[in-house]
């Protein structure tokens, strides 16, 4: 399995993104802000999201803080365009403007843009390479849980391949050391539902590592965080044009 390049910038390029100086500028500025940015361009950031920071501000008001509200200090047009769970770490694609937002948003819409998660799961997933095509729904007794429910639920696919097998210490109820053997795992969704990589692979008899929504014993007390990272995204560009799609990755926190 193939790991995110350390920078995007190699990829970035294409004529919808910056490079070179300017992007460094845009790069310092975003810093200021707590942020890595991975590109830029007219309209948009691709920012790397760290674990545990909101995508957009939650409805409490202690809950404000998020990489939206960071980069409205920047533009006080800033939309946002897509989420990553809280837990989530990697590419957060954020709107400039309002015409940034409709671009992308019809993008993620029709599901023209490839998404590629890394993720480490509890035990050594077999078979190597499979589908899982599990509909989900909200649980509402237990919002913000998810279940799976082929009666009521909305349609969901992960496409998996495990790149390889390692093992994680962890600790057993009594506190005493436990090795866990584990997967590294590249998911990519073909749909975008809540919790979705988390359902399905839970869902498969192997929890993501560290999630504290549907993980239990050694699988969660293995990470202090959600060993799930949106690797990759790659954005088509305009049709008929012959510019090459645009590349934005995210190095591997873990």
């Amino acid at each position: 399995m193939q790991t995110p390049a350390t920078s995007s910038t190699g990829h970035a390029s294409h004529h919808l993104g910056w490079q070179d100086n300017r992007l460094q500028e845009e790069r310092e500025r975003v810093a200021t802000l707590g942020l890595s940015l991975l590109a830029a361009g007219d309209d948009w950031w691709a920012i790397d999201k760290p674990a545990e920071l909101p995508s957009v501000p939650g409805r409490d008001p202690s809950r404000f803080d998020s990489v939206y509200s960071r980069l409205c200090q920047l533009s006080s047009d800033t939309r946002a365009v897509h989420r990553l769970d809280v837990a989530t770490s990697g590419v957060l694609l954020v709107a400039r403007n309002v015409e940034g937002q409709r671009r992308l948003s019809r993008l993620f819409q029709s599901r023209t843009i490839d998404k590629r998660y890394v993720a480490i799961v509890a035990g050594f997933l077999t078979p190597a390479e499979g589908s899982i095509a599990l509909p989900l729904r909200c649980d509402w007794p237990r919002r913000p849980l998810q279940i799976v429910d082929i009666t009521l639920g909305k349609s969901a696919l992960t496409h998996y391949q495990v790149g390889q097998h390692l093992a994680l210490e962890g600790k057993r109820p009594d506190g005493t050391p436990q090795m866990l053997s584990c997967s590294r795992v590249l998911l990519t969704p073909h749909t975008g539902r809540s919790h979705q990589l988390r359902l399905h692979m839970l869902a498969l008899g192997h929890p993501i590592i560290g999630d504290a929504f549907y993980a239990r014993g050694a699988a969660l007390n293995a990470s202090p965080r959600l060993l799930l990272h949106a690797a990759r995204l790659v954005i088509p560009p305009a049709p008929d044009s012959d510019e090459a799609p645009l590349v934005l990755e995210a190095p591997l926190p873990f």
